[in-house]
């Protein structure tokens, strides 16, 4: 009987330890990258659920994903409306917040020097600005050596992004002809510029052409070692992008298929569970901002419980 009983338990064991481990797939936003890929990693090196993947594709390319069921869960920082989600069968919560910063290629300037008030920042990106002798970057500037006769060239995205929601309704709140002209979205019409693929390929951009000026996350500036420009807030102060006072913030959004197995939306729910309560500190690190108590609690106790 004894010999029987632990023949049953190496049986049993054997196939526990050949069971596949439960994989999760996610694919959107490049703007929460950083911080979902050391999420990804941790969670699943530590073995302490499923085995979490994420591809950095862009939001649009994410949504796009999720609706058609080839991916567990999507990021997205230009968020769905609740309408949207019912006629998907989506559910879709806040995960994080971070800084969307304009960043530069110009010789001399250093990060944070460069000051442009809500008004020529929108001249630049709408092409009213072409040279950085212009006047009014002078008069703002005092002081700092900008280049005598170098062109403006705009760096944006090429691809539907959340990144480009941020920022475009930013400039869409502080500039009234922007918003006239061009408005805010995920995928705008650019007036002019040069497009990139996701938050890497604006900065690889901006970085070798002399006189370019992007928009990015601001993990992804620090990690190129760009140059960010300074921006009034509400108050009519100058900020540099790690300041609480930073003017352009976006929240990026996690979205789950309602029909998924019920296996697979467990294993999700003990993910973002993990990843609100043992993962703050990370994000944090990579100059993110976790939610506030009062909100992680009511997705922890809502989407998640």
């Amino acid at each position: 009987m004894k010999t029987k009983t632990l023949a049953i338990a190496a049986a049993l064991v054997a196939g526990l330890c050949g069971a596949e481990r439960l994989t999760l797939n996610g694919a959107g936003a490049s703007f929460p990258a950083p911080v979902y890929q050391v999420w990804t990693y941790t969670y699943t090196q530590a073995n302490l659920g499923a085995a979490v993947n994420y591809q950095s594709v862009g939001s649009g390319a994410g949504i796009n994903q999720i609706k058609a069921g080839t991916v567990d869960f999507a990021g997205t920082d230009s968020p769905l409306t609740e309408a949207q989600c019912k006629e998907a069968g989506l559910t879709q919560f806040p995960m994080l917040t971070g800084a969307v910063v304009p960043i530069v290629n110009l010789p001399r300037v250093k990060a944070g020097q460069l000051k442009l008030s809500n008004e020529t920042l929108a001249k630049l990106f709408l092409g009213e600005i072409t040279n950085w002798n212009d006047p009014r970057i002078a008069a703002e500037n005092p002081g700092v050596r900008l280049p005598k006769d170098l062109p403006v060239t705009v760096v944006h995205r090429s691809d539907s992004s959340g990144t480009s929601f941020v920022y475009t309704s930013w400039l869409s709140s502080v500039s009234a002809e922007w918003k006239a002209k061009v408005g805010a979205g995920a995928s705008v019409k650019w007036p002019v510029g040069i497009g990139g693929q996701k938050n890497p390929g604006v900065c690889n951009s901006v970085a070798k052409v002399r006189g370019a000026i992007g928009y990015t996350e601001y993990t992804y500036a620090l990690e190129a070692k760009l140059t960010t420009v300074s921006l009034k807030d509400k108050a009519g102060a100058w900020q540099q992008p790690d300041s609480p006072a930073w003017p352009i913030l976006g929240t990026t959004y996690i979205l789950v298929r309602n029909d998924a197995p019920a296996a697979k939306l467990d294993a999700l729910k003990a993910y973002f569970r993990w990843c609100f309560k043992d993962g703050a500190p990370q994000a944090t690190a990579l100059h993110y901002t976790p939610l506030a108590k009062e909100e992680a609690d009511k997705v922890l106790n809502g989407v998640l419980k």
